[in-house]
Parts: structure tokens; sequence; C-alpha cells
């Protein structure tokens, strides 16, 4: 007989049912007789005791698949019953919880409970739980039952994209072409979806500040860094730009990270040669004393490379020497020294050919052309200028040309101010010669000569002649003679002075030379001669 069956749960469980007698009871071991064969109908009453035979019975009202981690405390996650079929202290039940888990249950009415969550979830840490809820009655001994619900979080955008390192360096060799890989950006994000994907950009760089994105390119799904064009190391040698990388969330959130490019240089420039200058601007000869001994400064080239590091490291030695002997050239400072004393039978002018290599692979080289001439002192300075631009053949027959055209032209020059010189002499003679015979005769009297003689007069009282009077004076063939000749003035004079008598034909007069000085205050035409 089962007592579930027949009075469920209810207290207390009576059993009515009818009892015929149709015999004496063998259980009571009574004898009922009669002599006639009657019987008699009894109402019997038996009582069921329970036992604690029915495990407790959970049942599921209602279940979130999917929970968001962002769920605030006390969220209901599921809904759910407990029955057990016994009944007094074998029908009473409990739920409870296995292990650490952030849910707890909250008993509703009756045979109703909630599962309901106890702390913040977060879903990069644990994606999802299996809650097992157990069910136990008060029996002796108690039965219970277990239920797992399966709880799942779903994603929420809280987490930003982190890069693998804070700071990218890359290599970009010098001159590669467009398009080269030079390395790869890293960046993860710990959300699940669309949450977790990470696309890369550059971050634009403020007015002003170098735009190092137009040498660069991120792709932005891969993260993939490459060159937009060659870069000339000479102009930039390192790039530093800002990246991105924000995830496809909503709002979208974002991290940076700095790339550094350092441009590595490659050996494509050729040492450039200062001194001596190779267009020959500046004079190239260099002199040296015939008595310089062995180590002697002659001259030092000096050359500059534009590139870096090793490439730019220099060396120096002598490719062509007239005297090869003579000379030496220091490997690493570019001086040019006497290898050995300088002797008479050394020619006077050399040539060196100085060759300057850098240590690129693959090297390049320039070379610098020395003219040095030896001299017995430095007097010969001069020789230095007339070797400032030995230089190549063609160079030195052009600079002949030139000097021999300005030499041509002082000499043209110089010859035009002698005629002209010489022409205007000539013409001052002539119109003189021309000029005195249309002066009237000194024996023409005219009010004027009045005027000029006292004139005359009145200027040789000075002791000067009056500046209308031109003279002209002879010596005599016998210089050590007291006397001597002169010319008329050019203007009327007065009567000759006594002493003095015409010499012949024309104005020339001959004079003692006593009367000439006694007479001079009265004459107007007597002048202090000079020598």
């Amino acid at each position: 007989m089962d007592r579930e069956e027949l009075c469920g749960q209810s207290e207390p469980c009576l059993v009515r049912f009818d009892v015929l007698l149709e015999g004496p009871l063998q259980s009571f071991r009574a004898e009922a007789t009669d002599g006639g064969g009657l019987s008699a109908n009894c109402k019997v009453e038996v009582g069921v005791q329970d036992v604690n035979d029915n495990a407790p019975e959970v049942t599921i009202t209602s279940l979130t698949s999917s929970l968001s981690e962002a769920a605030p405390l006390n969220t209901v996650v599921a809904l759910f019953s407990v029955r057990d079929r016994d009944s007094g202290n074998n029908g009473r039940t409990s739920c409870e919880l296995l292990g650490e888990q952030p849910f707890s249950i909250l008993p509703l009415m009756g045979e109703a409970y909630a599962l309901v969550t106890l702390e913040a979830l977060d879903r990069e840490k644990v994606s999802g739980y299996n809650v097992t809820v157990r069910a136990s009655d008060a029996g002796t001994p108690a039965l219970s039952t277990s239920k797992t619900l399966v709880v799942r979080l779903s994603d929420v955008n809280d987490n930003a994209p982190t890069f693998s390192q804070a700071i990218y360096n890359m290599v970009l060799r010098e001159n590669k072409p467009a398009g080269t890989i030079l390395g790869r950006l890293n960046a993860t994000d710990a959300d699940a979806g669309e949450n977790a994907l990470v696309s890369y950009m550059l971050v634009p760089t403020p007015l002003g500040v170098s735009a190092a994105r137009s040498f660069l390119s991120v792709e932005a799904e891969s993260g993939i860094v490459r060159a937009l064009h060659p870069v000339d190391y000479e102009e930039v040698h390192a790039l530093e730009v800002t990246v991105r990388a924000a995830d496809g969330g909503s709002p979208a959130l974002s991290a940076e990270a700095l790339l550094r490019v350092l441009v590595q240089d490659e050996n494509d420039n050729a040492p450039v040669v200062l001194h001596p200058p190779p267009d020959g601007s500046a004079a190239t000869g260099e002199l040296v004393p015939r008595w310089a001994q062995a180590g002697y400064l002659v001259a030092k080239v000096v050359a500059v490379d534009a590139d870096a590091g090793q490439n730019a490291w220099l060396s120096y030695e002598l490719a062509k020497a007239t005297e090869p002997g003579l000379f030496r050239v220091g490997l690493h400072s570019g001086e040019v020294r006497t290898a050995r004393a300088v002797t008479e039978r050394d020619a006077p002018r050399h040539r060196l050919v100085v060759l300057v290599r850098d240590r690129g692979q693959p090297p390049r080289s320039s070379t610098a052309t020395l003219t040095i001439t030896l001299v017995d002192g430095f007097s010969e300075a001069f020789l230095q200028l007339s070797q400032a631009h030995a230089g190549s053949p063609q160079q030195e027959e052009g600079d002949h040309d030139l000097l021999t055209t300005y030499l041509i032209a002082f000499l043209c020059c110089i010859s035009s101010l002698l005629l002209v010189v010489i022409a205007a002499f000539s013409g001052t003679t002539l119109c003189k010669g021309r000029l005195c015979p249309a002066l009237p005769n000194s024996s023409a009297r005219s009010p004027a000569d009045s005027d000029l003689t006292a004139d005359a007069r009145d200027v040789a009282g000075r002791g000067d002649l009056w500046p209308g009077y031109h003279y002209e004076m002879y010596l005599t063939n016998d210089s050590g003679q007291s006397d001597f000749k002169f010319l008329r003035p050019v203007l009327p004079s007065p009567q000759s002075p006594p002493g003095c008598a015409e010499a012949g034909k024309g104005n020339m007069l001959e004079c003692s030379p006593q009367h000439a000085v006694q007479k001079r205050p009265e004459q107007g035409t007597a002048a202090r001669p000079s020598l």
C-alpha cells in the first residue's frame, strides 16, 4: 500500500472501507457460531503511517540564456520551484547553491524560488557559470535533488584595445621603394564579437609639426606599416608618429602608441673635397722651400661626406704624383707632407692627385689635385699666382689667351693716350706760331699802348711779369759769357733801353746785362730771366 497514492500529503491519512465478515477472522483467533448460519456487517478504520521514500523535485520555470556582464545586483537569472511528495517533515524542503557562485537563491511564495545576482559580473574573467541548485527534505534519512543551471554572460564594450608595446621601433633603409614593409602593429581587445575588432590608423599631427605621416601608412585591419615613398637619410634621420587602435564597439574605445622609424643610411653620397676647391675657384698652388726636410707640411686635403656612420669615415691616399717618393699623404688626416728632404735635383713643379674614399659598401671616392712648386725662398711667391688655375692644358691655354687680351688692350690704351698728348702739344705750338705774326707793329702807336706800358711798369716794379707778355730766352753757345738774347714782348713795348741794339731781323735785341738790370724798373719790357 502506498500512502502517497492514497492520501497524498493530507494528514491524517485515513482509509475507509467496508469489511464483510463471511467467516470468522483467523487473525483474531475468535470463534463465532450460530445454529442458523447468519452473518453480520461492521465498519473498520485503518491508519497508514508515512515513510520518507520520495526525494524533492526541482522544476525550472524561467531561465535567462544570456546575462549581460553589466547586470546590476539582484538581477533575476532564473525562477524554479521545489516539491516533495512526502508529508510532514519528510515533505519539508530547503535549497542551496553548490560552490562559490556570484548568485544567491531568493525564496518567493510557497514552493517558488528565484536565482539572483549577488556580485558584479565580468565576462572577461568568467564567460559563463554552471549554477547547481540542491533541494533537500527534512526526512530521516534526508533525501535531496540537484539541478544545474547554465548561465552565459553577454559581452559589453567595457575594454579598450591594448597595444603589445608602448613604443614601436622600426628601421627603414634609405632609398627603399614605396610599399616597403617596415613591421606590424599588434593590439588586442579583451571584449568579444564586434567589440573586439581592432582597426589601426595614424593620428593626425598638429599644424606646424613635421608631417611624418606623409612618409608612412598603416593598414587598418592588419596593422602592417609600409613606406609611402623613398626617404633620403640626409634630409630625414628619423620619423615619429602616433598610431591609434580603435575597437568596433558603440561607443568605440581606443588606445594609442608611439611609432618610431629610424632611417638607416646607405652609402649614396661620394666624399666632397672642400680644399683644394675642385672647380679651381681658389689658388691651388702650394709653395715648398727647397730646404724643406722630411715631414714638412705642404698642404691638407679637407673633405666631408654627407652620409653617416661608417659610410662617412674617410681615408686619403696618394693616387698619382710626379715623383711618388717625394710626398706622402696621411691616411686619416689628409695632410700632405714631404716623405724625404727636398734636393736640388727635384723638379720645380709637381702635380699630386689625392684619392679620398669612404668605407661604405660599395665604397665611393673623389679626387683632389694639388700643384706644388719648389722655390728657393718665399720671395718667389708670385709663382703661386701664376699657377693659381693650373688645371687642364685647355684651361691654362684659355687663361693665357685672356691675359694676352688684357695686355693688348692695356697697350692700346697707353698708345692712344700718348697720341692724344702729342696731338695736343702740336696743336698748341701751331696756334702760338700763327698768333704772333698777326699782332700789330711796334711802330704803330695807339692809345692802348700807353696803358699797356704803364701796366707793364707797374708789374715790373713788383718784380713780376705782366700776364700779357711772353718771353723766350736763348743762351749763347758759350754759356760762360754774360750776354744773353731774348725776344721782344708780344704786345707793343716802349723804346729799347740804352745799351741794347737790334741783333738783326725780327725782335731780337742784344743788351748788356748791366743795362738790362739797371733799367728794369723804368722799362716795362724788362723781366727777370728764368732758366
